[in-house]
């Protein structure tokens, strides 16, 4: 019993108490939260799906003013060349301790035509479009700001905030519209992604590595005519039959572990047109052979060994044509991989210790399968990551997207005092 005791203090010894200002910035999370909850309602109620860049403007008007008011120097960089939102970039420019950058995105999956558009609560519950994925990990990331300057805690810091307008889906090209934030990943030690929270089962984890997610499109050409001459030599088999000869091959001949494949579009008949915003038009009669058919989908991998094999996989089904058809694959990169680096490794032991000053269970890393694709991939190449900072939510990308209120000041705490170690 006595060796147990001594085991247990030793456990206790080990967790960093709180310093005079790390205190005080976690009684102004808590004197924050009211404040934060209304502050949340109001960027959910601003419509910024990735389509709407006037709406994303407005949002980074709202967000410039409350970060220059924190001693921030703001600057907007226009989206106009890849046809998207701006993106906010703020910086605090010091002369001591490691220089830490925050990441965000405005932009949401919602855009105007939506029906899901505003903000409602009951309890800690609240629902709205963007409350998960993103809107509630940028009223984090300020909380936790708004906490550390309370605190007397942001003087002389090296922080630069690079909230994106497109995150959803980033203009093209990408030198275009991630090359400043890679720059900025390029000029920093750490970043901390403000994306939601990964909680599973009531337990809270660390993501310390995303897989990538690239797209791809096939389209496929066939003879048409008249529908009683399908299979003969003369007219073929049709584009809708070969395309479906191909989807039910990837199906079968793709899987491995850590890789996800899925369609998320088919279209077949003639006269095919995508839209911006991915609408489409198709025209078809059911006594006529299918001329056309078009497929697009994305693939999700861990590492771009894995996205080369898989693509060239892809290319190998795509070559067995069925009679009288041809298949062309498509395929463009849209995020690259995040795997579990060693200094990522060693950011996430740094937040366990901020849990344990907190009282908070000890963080593992999340499953790379349990998490999609962001802009953290983007930097991660150059610089020690980690993301999951922002809210706990669920329902991302759907209507009905929800947060819990009760965690957000949970998750700002959190933040504070990782900025604040890394900082000193």
């Amino acid at each position: 019993m006595r060796i147990l005791f001594i085991v247990i203090l030793a456990g206790i010894a080990m967790a960093q108490a709180p310093t005079g200002q790390e205190s005080a910035m976690l009684k102004a999370v808590d004197a924050e939260a009211p404040a934060a909850a209304s502050f949340l309602e109001r960027l959910v109620n601003m419509n910024s799906g990735t389509f709407n860049p006037l709406g994303v403007r407005s949002v980074a008007d709202v967000l410039d003013t409350e970060l220059r008011l924190l001693g921030f120097t703001t600057r907007l960089l226009s989206g106009d060349a890849v046809k998207r939102g701006p993106h906010l970039v703020a910086e605090r420019k010091g002369t001591h301790g490691k220089r830490v950058l925050l990441i965000g995105h405005m932009d949401t999956v919602f855009e105007p035509s939506n029906p899901f558009q505003r903000f409602s609560r009951a309890g800690d519950l609240a629902v709205g479009p963007g409350t998960d994925d993103m809107k509630g990990g940028l009223v984090v990331m300020l909380s936790a700001l708004k906490a550390m300057q309370k605190a007397s805690a942001l003087a002389d810091t090296n922080i630069t905030v690079f909230i994106t307008g497109d995150e959803e889906a980033a203009g093209d090209p990408i030198s275009i519209s991630r090359g400043a934030m890679i720059a900025a990943g390029k000029s920093n030690d750490y970043a901390l992604c403000f994306e939601s929270a990964a909680r599973r089962n009531g337990k809270d984890y660390g993501t310390i590595s995303r897989r990538g997610a690239a797209q791809w499109e096939i389209r496929v050409r066939a003879k048409t005519g008249h529908s009683s001459q399908i299979f003969t030599d003369a007219m073929g088999d049709g584009a809708i039959y070969e395309l479906s000869r191909i989807l039910n091959a990837f199906y079968e001949q793709l899987r491995e572990p850590n890789l996800t494949y899925s369609v998320g579009m088919v279209l077949g008949g003639n006269g095919i047109a995508v839209e911006p915003g991915d609408r489409a038009t198709v025209s078809g009669k059911p006594n006529i052979v299918p001329g056309e058919a078009l497929a697009i989908g994305d693939v999700r991998a861990l590492s771009p060994e894995q996205v080369a094999r898989t693509k060239d996989k892809m290319q190998s089904i795509l070559a067995k044509n069925l009679k009288g058809t041809t298949a062309d694959l498509k395929f463009e990169d849209l995020y690259p991989p995040m795997p579990p680096t060693p200094g990522n490794v060693a950011l996430l032991a740094k937040l366990n210790e901020v849990n344990k000053t907190l009282g908070e269970p000890e963080m593992e890393p999340l499953d790379p399968m349990q998490r999609g694709a962001g802009d953290i991939s983007f930097i991660a190449p150059y610089v020690d990551s980690i993301s999951g900072m922002g809210a706990a939510g669920a329902g991302s990308h759907a209507a009905g997207e929800s947060i819990d209120l009760s965690r957000m000041p949970i998750q700002a705490k959190r933040a504070a005092l990782l900025i604040y170690r890394l900082t000193r």
